[in-house]
């Protein structure tokens, strides 16, 4: 566990500057038909989702899973769909009206499963 918040920004900041340095080789590795710049950019969303966090406790599980997150993206223990879902896919979803869904044919929210007697 980091001793102090400077620690802690030390080490995002750190984090950060690995993960931007090897976005040419997470292209290459990968064969992503993506830019490296177009990868830095969703990096730098990422961690600017999570600049409000004040939590020290949260704060270091996010630098020990993007840490976790970066080692085995470098040693190829991802996949390319992972790299292309989760780092690259925007992770806010539109909200649907019911009328939306109900054309698609589905309305999860609406659906209450039965308890068993």
């Amino acid at each position: 566990m980091s001793l102090s918040r400077q620690h802690q920004a030390f080490r995002a900041r750190e984090l950060y500057r690995d993960w931007y340095r090897s976005a040419p080789e997470i292209c290459a590795l990968y064969a992503l038909n993506v830019s490296p710049s177009t990868v830095r950019a969703a990096i730098r969303k990422r961690f600017e989702e999570n600049l409000h966090v004040e939590d020290p406790g949260a704060i270091e599980r996010l630098l020990l899973k993007g840490r976790q997150t970066f080692q085995e993206t470098m040693n190829c223990w991802t996949q390319e769909p992972h790299i292309m879902g989760i780092l690259l896919k925007p992770q806010e979803q539109p909200q649907k009206t019911f009328m939306q869904k109900f054309l698609e044919g589905r309305d999860e929210e609406a659906i209450i499963p039965q308890a068993d007697n």
